[in-house]
């Protein structure tokens, strides 16, 4: 059954958030183009990149992380490879496998753009910190359309 509680405010909020997503989104396509990389060129990256607790991560992790399939990832890998953005190697762990990490051109790259992104998200009065620990970014919102009988919960990865 659909929450009753939500407010004018709610909705407000909700609709300002995914305005600027879109506008941030619109904005990281076009930054990745002038750099001379399609955007999932540029996702890609960032995945690798980004890995939490390493600097690596094998295709099947950044598939999952990308929404794509292990075919499609194992193609854009192929194709920034050819670019000199990502290297290959083995996986110790997992002959099955292998690690992709970024090259020396790819981290450059990645981080001219990063900064470019970072300064889009100021502009656009976005705080990522309040993601890192605070997996409630809507928190007053949420908690204002909880039903009184239950708690809220929220979902953090």
């Amino acid at each position: 059954m659909p929450n009753q509680n939500l407010t004018k405010s709610v909705y407000e909020q909700l609709a300002s958030f995914r305005y600027k997503l879109r506008v941030f989104m619109h904005f990281s396509e076009n930054a990745a183009k002038e750099e001379g990389l399609t955007p999932q060129q540029h996702q890609l990256m960032l995945v690798i990149q980004g890995y939490p607790g390493r600097d690596y991560a094998t295709i099947s992790e950044v598939a999952e992380k990308l929404h794509i399939t292990h075919h499609a990832c194992v193609g854009l890998v192929s194709r920034c490879e050819k670019s000199d953005l990502i290297k290959r190697r083995p996986n110790p762990d997992d002959a099955r496998s292998v690690l992709i990490a970024l090259t020396d051109k790819g981290i450059e790259l990645l981080h001219r753009i990063s900064d470019v992104h970072l300064r889009e998200l100021q502009n656009l009065q976005i705080d990522l910190t309040s993601f890192e620990h605070e997996p409630d970014l809507l928190k007053p919102a949420l908690t204002e359309t909880c039903l009184l009988s239950k708690p809220c919960q929220t979902h953090s990865d």
